[in-house]
C-alpha cells in the first residue's frame, strides 16, 4: 500500500485496485424483482422478523422511497471511524493487512506484538481502553463544528461491535472499553439535538479477514497457521477462555477462488459464499441495531447493499429500516439509508454514497459523498486536510445537492488531538457566518463555474476522485426561495465576474436587486451586462477560505 496522503483512498481501499472491475448488477438496469436467479442465502425463517409496512423487500418497493427533509437541510455530518484498530496507531485495514507477509502493518506487528502465529487480532482487542473518551464533550465540539447530524461506526470488518450486542460476544461492553460505544454516543447527540447515524462495515468480515487463515512462507515462524481458524477449545486457560474466535473472524471456510481484494469484494466475482449462520448473524445484528437505537441513517461499506446479490438480507434490511422509521414517526419517512456504486434506478431507493469523490453535474437525487481529515482510521504523522479543503468540499457538494459526512479520528483512548479540533473550530467558525448558504438550501439551475466546472472530469464507479485545487474564481452556486449565493471558493482579487449571472446567460428569472457579503456590513458595488455580473470585491476580506455573496431579485 502507497504512504497515505490526504487525497489517497484508504477506508476501502481496494477500490484503487478496481481500475477494471468486473461488471455488477450496480452498474446495468435495476432488475424488476430483487434478485431474479442470483439469491444462494436467503435469511431464515428463525431470524428477527422483517418489520412489515409501506415498503417491501424489492426493487420496484423500495423505488417509493422520499429522501426526508432532515437530511436535505442538514448538509454536514462528523462521522466517527473508531475502534480497536485504532490501537496500533498505523492506520485504516490493519486487521487484515497485518496477516499480510512482508505489509507495513505485518512488520509492524510482529515487531510490537510477536509473531502472528502467537497474537493475533484478536489480541489487540483488550488493549483498546478508550480511557480518554468524552462522548459529551465530543459531541459539543460537533455541534459547534456545524454538524447537524452524527453517525457512529459500531462494528468495521474486523467484526468486533461497539455495543451490548445480543449477536456478537466480541464486543465493546465484553471486552475492552467495557463500555457500551454506541449507546453513548447516542445519548449524546441526542441531548445535542444532531441526528443519529450509524455505520455497518462487517458483511465483508468472511472474505476480508481471510488473510489470518495464513501462515509465514519463511522465517522461524515458517508454515505455522496465524490464528483465523482457532476455535472456543483452543482458548482454555487463555484470556479468551470461554469465547470462540470463529465469531469474530469467520474463517472456518476455505478462501475465495480469487484472493485479490478488488474481486471478492464483489460477491459475484470469485468470493467465497456465506453460509447460513454468517447471513442470519448479519441481518440480527442490523435489526438489533435498529429495533433498539432507532438510527436515522444506516451507512453500508458495501456495493449496493449488504450481501447484495447473493442473499436477500440486505433488501430485508432495509424495507425494515423504512417500515420501522414510518411506525416510529407517526407514518412519516425519517430514514436515511447509504450504499455505494448505485445505478440511476437505484438512487431512487436510497441516497448514494460516494466515497472520498464527488460528481461533476448536479444530481437530481440527494447525494451523499464521505471523507476524513487524514487516515480512516487513527495514524500517527499523517497531514491532515485543512479547514479550508473541507469548506470547499462541502459548498461543492452542497452545489450539486449533496452532503458531506466528515470523520475526525480518535486516538486509541477516544481523544481528538489538537490539529483535528482546531480543524473543526475553524470550519464551525466559518459556518457560524456563511450557513445560511449552506444548510436548507436547495441547488440552483447551474451548480457553478470557473476552471474547476470547466474541468471536471466525470465519476468512474466508486468515486475517490477528492482533491481539486479550487481558486477564487470558482463560483459555486445554492438557493433557498428567490435568493441566490454566489461562494467564491477563495478571497477575490480585485474585481469578480460571474458569467452565469451576465444577462446574456438567460439564467435568471428576476433582474438583480442587491448584492451583499455575509459577514460584512459594507457596500457593495456591483454591476450587470450581457457578459458578467461583476463585483469589485478586492476590498472584501470576511474570509480567506470561502467569501458568500447573496443575490436578491
Amino acid at each position: 500500500m502507497k504512504p497515505f496522503t490526504p487525497f489517497l483512498p484508504a477506508f476501502a481501499f481496494f477500490c484503487v485496485l478496481l481500475s477494471n472491475p468486473g461488471e455488477s448488477l450496480a452498474d446495468g438496469p435495476v432488475p424488476s424483482s430483487a434478485y431474479p436467479g442470483q439469491v444462494q442465502v436467503k435469511v431464515s425463517a428463525d431470524a428477527l422478523p422483517m418489520a412489515t409496512g409501506k415498503f417491501e423487500p424489492t426493487w420496484d418497493s423500495l423505488q417509493q422511497y422520499q429522501c426526508p427533509d432532515w437530511y436535505r437541510d442538514a448538509k454536514f455530518g462528523i462521522w466517527s471511524v473508531w475502534g480497536p484498530q485504532a490501537v496500533p496507531e498505523q492506520g485504516d485495514w490493519y486487521a487484515r493487512m497485518m496477516y499480510q507477509e512482508g505489509k507495513p502493518d505485518y512488520n509492524y506487528s510482529k515487531e510490537h506484538y510477536g509473531p502472528q502465529s502467537k497474537f493475533g487480532y484478536k489480541d489487540i482487542l483488550p488493549l483498546w481502553t478508550a480511557e480518554n473518551w468524552d462522548p459529551v464533550k465530543l459531541m459539543a465540539l460537533y455541534k459547534q463544528a456545524g454538524a447537524k447530524f452524527f453517525v457512529v461506526m459500531v462494528n468495521h470488518h474486523d467484526n468486533f461491535d461497539l455495543w451490548d450486542s445480543k449477536y456478537q460476544p466480541w464486543n465493546s461492553v465484553a471486552i475492552g472499553p467495557k463500555r457500551n460505544i454506541l449507546g453513548e454516543w447516542a445519548a449524546a447527540a441526542k441531548a445535542d439535538g444532531l441526528r443519529l447515524g450509524v455505520s455497518i462495515h462487517a458483511a465483508h468480515t468472511w472474505t476480508w479477514f481471510e488473510t489470518s487463515q495464513g501462515a509465514d512462507k519463511g522465517g522461524p515462524y515458517a508454515g505455522v497457521p496465524y490464528d483465523g481458524k482457532l476455535t472456543k477449545d483452543d482458548g482454555k486457560g487463555l484470556w479468551w477462555d470461554g469465547l470462540d474466535p470463529q465469531d469474530l473472524y469467520a474463517q472456518n471456510h476455505p478462501v475465495s477462488a480469487k484472493a485479490n481484494v478488488s474481486d471478492m469484494w464483489e460477491w459475484n466475482n470469485g468470493a467465497s459464499i456465506p453460509d447460513q449462520a454468517y447471513v442470519d448473524k448479519f441481518y440480527n445484528r442490523t435489526l438489533d441495531i435498529i429495533n433498539r437505537y432507532q438510527p436515522d441513517l444506516l451507512y453500508f461499506d458495501d456495493t449496493v447493499l449488504p450481501l447484495y446479490p447473493i442473499s436477500d438480507a440486505g433488501m430485508k434490511i432495509a424495507a425494515h429500516f423504512y417500515n420501522t422509521s414510518m411506525a416510529n414517526h407517526g407514518g412519516q419517512l425519517e430514514a436515511v439509508l447509504n450504499g455505494k456504486i448505485l445505478g440511476e434506478d437505484q438512487r431512487k431507493t436510497m441516497v448514494w454514497d460516494i466515497e472520498r469523490g464527488h460528481t461533476n453535474e448536479i444530481e437530481p437525487q440527494p447525494w451523499q459523498t464521505d471523507t476524513c481529515l487524514g487516515d480512516w482510521f487513527y495514524k500517527k504523522n499523517v497531514k491532515y486536510k485543512s479547514s479550508g479543503q473541507i469548506i470547499h468540499m462541502l459548498v461543492d457538494t452542497v452545489s450539486k445537492n449533496g452532503t458531506l459526512l466528515l470523520n475526525a479520528p480518535l486516538a486509541p483512548d477516544g481523544s481528538l488531538d489538537d490539529p483535528a479540533a482546531q480543524t473543526l473550530t475553524e470550519i464551525g467558525a466559518w459556518l457560524d457566518v456563511n450557513g445560511e448558504a449552506i444548510y436548507g438550501t436547495r441547488p440552483w439551475k447551474v451548480y457553478g463555474e470557473g476552471p474547476s466546472a470547466e474541468h471536471a472530469a466525470a465519476m468512474q464507479r466508486q468515486g475517490f476522485n477528492e482533491g481539486n485545487n479550487f481558486s477564487a474564481r470558482d463560483i459555486r452556486f445554492t438557493s433557498k426561495g428567490d435568493t441566490l449565493y454566489a461562494i467564491a471558493l477563495g478571497q477575490p482579487q480585485g474585481d469578480l465576474e460571474i458569467k452565469s449571472l451576465g444577462t446574456a446567460a438567460n439564467l435568471l428569472d428576476k433582474p438583480v436587486g442587491s448584492v451583499t457579503v455575509l459577514g460584512s456590513d459594507d457596500k457593495v458595488e456591483w454591476s450587470q451586462d450581457a457578459d458578467a455580473l461583476t463585483i469589485k470585491a478586492g476590498d472584501i476580506k470576511t474570509s480567506a477560505e470561502a467569501v458568500v455573496f447573496k443575490i436578491t431579485p
